[in-house]
C-alpha cells in the first residue's frame, strides 16, 4: 500500500509514503544524463535528463520506486493489486514493461504535456524485469508543476486521468476515488453551525468537529480522502524548511504504523520509508520507520553528468539530539 501527493507553496513538491510488509534493498539513486537504458522490447533509450528517486539497483539498472527529473517531472508507482492488467506486446505501440515507465518517461520528457503526445501509444507489457523479479500489479501518478495524471492499465485497456487533486492511493481504481471523495463534501476544517435542529441548542465541545466523518483507518479509499482534506486545507510558510515540514505531516497522517495493518501471511504493513522531493530544485528528502530524522541529497551538476549511477545508502538508525 502507499499514498502519493504534490504539494506547491513558492516551489513544487513530489512524494510518498511507501507502505510494504518487506524491504526491496532500497537506496537513493541520481541517474545522469545520457545514461543507457536496455528495454525488454529490443531497443535502447539514451536519457536527456538526469533524475533522483529510491529505488533498486540491479546490474546498474535502477528501478525507482519514484523519481523526479531535472526537469522537473516526478512520477511515482504505487501498488495496484488484481486491478493492473498487463499485455504482450504489439506491434506499433510503445511497448514498455512496468519497471521501464519512469525512466523512459522521465528520461526522455521534461513535462506532461509533452507525454500526452505520445501516451496513446502506450502499451505496458507483461514481461518481467528477470525470472527472480516478476511483474508487479502497478498504476502511477505524474506531475509537473501544473499538471497531474494518473495513469491505470486494466483488462479493458489503457486509462489516462486528470488528477486536480494531486492524491492517489491504491484500489479502486481511480475513477472510484473521483467520485467517492464527493460523499466527504460536507467535512470542513472549520468548526460547524449547528444544522441538526433549531428547536435544541447544541454545543460543539472541542476543536476539529467539523471534520467528523473523516476515516480513520488504513485502507486505500479512506487514505485518499484523509490525504486530500490534509492536503488541500493545508496552510503553511512558503520557505523550505516549512514546506518540506509540512509535507511530511500530511504523509505523516497516511502513515501505517507497525502492528495496526497486518497482511494475510502474518506480517506488518508499514510505512518503511517517506520521501518529499523539491521538484524544483532538485532535493530528495526522506525518512525511514527507524529515522524520524530527515534526511536530504541533492542532484548537483556533478551527479547530472556522471558516467554512473550515484547511489546513496540510507540512514536508518534513529538520530536523538540529547540536550543533557
Amino acid at each position: 500500500m502507499c499514498t502519493c501527493i504534490n504539494f506547491k507553496t513558492k516551489d513544487n513538491y513530489f512524494g510518498r509514503n511507501l507502505d510494504l510488509e518487506h524491504r526491496f534493498n532500497e537506496k537513493v539513486v541520481i541517474t545522469p544524463r545520457n545514461y543507457k537504458f536496455n528495454l525488454k522490447n529490443g531497443t535502447s533509450i539514451t536519457s536527456k535528463y538526469s533524475m533522483i528517486g529510491m529505488a533498486t539497483v540491479v546490474s546498474n539498472y535502477p528501478l525507482y520506486a519514484e523519481a523526479t527529473n531535472e526537469k522537473g517531472l516526478s512520477m511515482a508507482g504505487l501498488y495496484f493489486p488484481k486491478n493492473a492488467c498487463f499485455f504482450k506486446e504489439e506491434d506499433n505501440k510503445l511497448n514498455l514493461s512496468p519497471y521501464e515507465l519512469i525512466p523512459y518517461f522521465l528520461g526522455l520528457y521534461s513535462s506532461i504535456s509533452e507525454i500526452k503526445k505520445d501516451i496513446t501509444k502506450l502499451n505496458i507489457t507483461n514481461t518481467p524485469f528477470s525470472k527472480e523479479m516478476p511483474v508487479s500489479d502497478l498504476h502511477w501518478m505524474i506531475s509537473d508543476e501544473s499538471e497531474c495524471i494518473v495513469i491505470e492499465q486494466m483488462e479493458d485497456g489503457l486509462k489516462v486521468y486528470n488528477n486536480p487533486i494531486g492524491v492517489l492511493t491504491n484500489n479502486p481504481p481511480f475513477e472510484y476515488h473521483l467520485n467517492n471523495i464527493n460523499n466527504y463534501s460536507n467535512l470542513s476544517p472549520y468548526n460547524s453551525e449547528n444544522t441538526f435542529s433549531n428547536k435544541i441548542n447544541l454545543n460543539q465541545y472541542g476543536q476539529g468537529m467539523g471534520a467528523i466523518g473523516l476515516p480513520g483507518d488504513n485502507s486505500p479509499a479512506s487514505r485518499f480522502i484523509r490525504a486530500s482534506f490534509n492536503k488541500l486545507n493545508s496552510k503553511c510558510e512558503d520557505d523550505e524548511k516549512s514546506s518540506v515540514t509540512q509535507f511530511f505531516h500530511i504523509l505523516d497522517s497516511v502513515s501505517m504504523v507497525q502492528g495496526t495493518t497486518i497482511t494475510k501471511e502474518n506480517k506488518n504493513d508499514i510505512t518503511t520509508y517517506s520521501c518529499c522531493i523539491n521538484t524544483s530544485k532538485g532535493i530528495y528528502y526522506y525518512k525511514t520507520y527507524t529515522n524520524n530524522q530527515i534526511i536530504a541529497i541533492k542532484m548537483s551538476e556533478k551527479e547530472k553528468n556522471n558516467k554512473y549511477l550515484s547511489i546513496f545508502d540510507l540512514i536508518e538508525e534513529q538520530q536523538i539530539k540529547y540536550i543533557n
